[in-house]
Parts: C-alpha cells; sequence; structure tokens
C-alpha cells in the first residue's frame, strides 16, 4: 500500500453497487427476458418479482424501479412479444382493404414463432387461471394494440369493434395453439389467414348497422277478389 494511504474500509452489506451490469438498458432488456422465461416455466402464480430478479441477476428494486407491480413487469413481457410501438403504425400503413389480411397475418406469425410462442402460452394459460392475468392481457390487446388500430381507423364504436376482433383472434389461439383442437391446431397459416382476414376487416371497417328488421310479410291482396264487407 502507498505510504501515506488509508486502508480500505470493510464493505458495506446491502444493495450491490450501481455499476453497468446491474442498471440501464441492458439490465432492463435482461429482466424482461427473464420475466418471460419465468411466467412462461412457472405461469403467472409462482412467478414472483423477486425470482425474475434472481434470474436476471439484478436487484428486486431495481424491477420495481423500471416497472413497477409483477402485473406490469408481466404487460412488458407481453409487449415484448407483439412489439405495438413497430407493429400499429405498419398495419395501419397500408390500404384500407387489406387491413384485415394483414392483422391476421402478424397475429398468426406471432403464434407460430416458437420465440414468442413459448411466452404466450403461458400468457393464456395464466390468464386462464387467474384475474389478474386475465385483466392484464385484456388490457394490453385492447387498448395497447387493437384499440389504437380502431381509434386511428375514424369509426363509429371503435372500442366494440376492437373487442370483437380481439375476441375472433383470442379464440384461434385458444382453440390452435392451447387446446390443440383439429382440425383447426394442423391447418395451414395460409388457410386459416385466408379465411379470418374478411371477418377481421368487416369487425374494423364494415359497416355494423343491422339493416332494419322489415316484420312479417303482409299478403297482398289478391286483385280478382272484391274486399270482405
Amino acid at each position: 500500500m502507498t505510504p501515506g494511504a488509508e486502508a480500505p474500509g470493510p464493505r458495506r452489506r446491502g444493495r450491490p453497487a450501481r455499476t453497468t451490469a446491474t442498471t440501464g438498458p441492458d439490465a432492463r432488456t435482461r429482466i424482461l427476458e427473464a420475466a418471460r422465461t419465468e411466467f412462461a416455466e412457472r405461469g403467472y402464480d409462482k412467478t414472483s418479482v423477486r425470482g425474475i430478479a434472481k434470474a436476471a441477476g439484478v436487484d428486486a428494486a431495481l424491477v420495481h424501479h423500471y416497472f413497477g407491480t409483477k402485473d406490469e413487469v408481466f404487460a412488458a413481457a407481453i409487449e415484448l412479444s407483439f412489439e405495438p410501438a413497430l407493429v400499429v403504425p405498419a398495419i395501419l400503413g397500408g390500404d384500407k382493404e387489406g387491413l384485415g389480411e394483414r392483422l391476421a397475418r402478424y397475429f398468426i406469425a406471432i403464434w407460430e414463432n416458437p420465440a414468442s410462442r413459448t411466452p404466450l402460452l403461458a400468457v393464456m394459460r395464466s390468464a386462464l387461471t387467474n384475474d389478474a392475468a386475465a385483466n392484464v392481457l385484456r388490457g394490453f390487446v385492447l387498448r395497447r394494440l387493437l384499440g389504437r388500430i380502431a381509434e386511428q381507423l375514424d369509426v363509429p364504436d371503435p372500442t366494440f369493434r376492437a373487442e370483437l376482433a380481439a375476441s375472433h383472434m383470442v379464440g384461434i389461439a385458444m382453440l390452435r395453439y392451447v387446446l390443440r383442437t383439429e382440425p383447426l391446431a394442423s391447418a395451414p397459416p395460409e388457410r386459416i389467414i385466408a379465411l379470418v382476414a374478411p371477418t377481421l376487416q368487416r369487425y374494423l371497417t364494415g359497416d355494423q348497422d343491422p339493416s332494419p328488421d322489415p316484420g312479417p310479410a303482409t299478403p297482398s291482396a289478391d286483385p280478382g277478389r272484391s274486399p270482405s264487407p
């Protein structure tokens, strides 16, 4: 030790030092990836903020700093799969008549990709058994994804239209990827897209005002008969 220099004091216990390994964009990315893995392997109920932090190699306080509650980490993990900031402009960027096909193609591609399908399967299964997980999934799909699309289309009842589209796509995901119901589970993706796209198009841009019920047909009078007295 250099003469006159003070001896280093004992290392204090507690929260680890803030370094580039535990802070910054890289730490946030590791937390999200760890969250996706934890939710996929353990489900919503058994996943904890502390477990996510341990898997990411950071302090649990840092998870709370970036994301807040467990629900918010869950929502961020879903967003990592869907990437709405990139997808919504791409879906809305083409001609309006092709909206349903672009949306269907995007949705099926997300589920067909094993890297994004695994955490989404955990999300769907968790939503079936846990109200908090169901609320997070519903809020994300409606507000962050389909709600934004419907609002920018400038159509009547955008929220209702978004809910209809969400119900259709979530139903397909449930039957094809979670329950694996045949023949839907083994149908070619292009066939599903071709059949689903017109329905999504109608939900989001079509005229949803039902035609007035004309009521029961009134039999026409026989011109050859005189009216009864």
